[in-house]
């Protein structure tokens, strides 16, 4: 009796054994697969490059090379109105220019429009900053950077105070979120200060 016992005792140590190096085997050669964390596109970005804008307008600046100058045809469109517009970042800086003539009830309003047009996504922003800018050519500028899920992304607006007003913002065309787009944002970003930084008035005739 004794002895048939160390015979089973023996048989089940070695099964034991035997289960535990298939384990082993079978855990060590197990290729584990972990899903890939998310992330977004990678978006490869050109380098800066400009030109000098081509047009019959009252202001004269230096436009990006990978953007195309269009005539806004919407109907509530003014003259010298024009998108600039990145086909490869389905992007566009909608330019809105309006006339001072030296009145100054004019320029009111006209700031009264920009304000209410930045703060308009005050609900869908986190966070609003505003600062004014001078550029090297003398002009000054206010600048507007929106964060949070808003559709305009960068806004600008700059006056002589007697006879020019131009407003600029970033819009993108795509249901991608801001953050996924942040590269882009950037580079256009940097694009519309050299707009800033290049621009000279003038006469709508020159």
């Amino acid at each position: 009796m004794k002895k048939k016992t160390l015979k089973s005792f023996s048989f089940l140590f070695t099964i034991s054994v035997f289960i535990s190096i298939l384990v082993i085997f079978f855990f060590k050669n197990k290729v584990v697969y972990l899903p890939k964390p998310y992330g977004y596109n990678h978006i490869i970005l050109p380098t800066h490059d400009y030109e000098p804008l081509t047009g019959k307008f009252p202001y004269q600046f230096e436009v990006s090379k990978h953007a195309v100058v269009i005539q806004d045809t919407s109907s509530r469109a003014e003259p010298y109105w024009v998108n600039i517009h990145y086909p490869d970042f389905a992007a566009d800086i909608q330019l809105t220019y309006k006339p001072v003539k030296n009145n100054m009830n004019l320029l009111r309003s006209y700031l009264e429009d920009a304000y209410k047009l930045t703060t308009k996504h005050q609900v869908r922003a986190y966070a609003i900053e505003e600062k004014v800018v001078k550029m090297p050519q003398g002009l000054t500028a206010v600048v507007v950077t929106l964060s949070g899920q808003v559709p305009t992304q960068f806004q600008f607006y700059t006056t002589d105070s007697t006879n020019h007003f131009l407003r600029g913002a970033l819009y993108f065309q795509t249901a991608l979120e801001n953050d996924s787009l942040a590269p882009v944002i950037d580079f256009i970003k940097q694009d519309m200060m050299h707009l800033l930084y290049t621009l000279q008035w003038k006469k709508a005739q020159e």
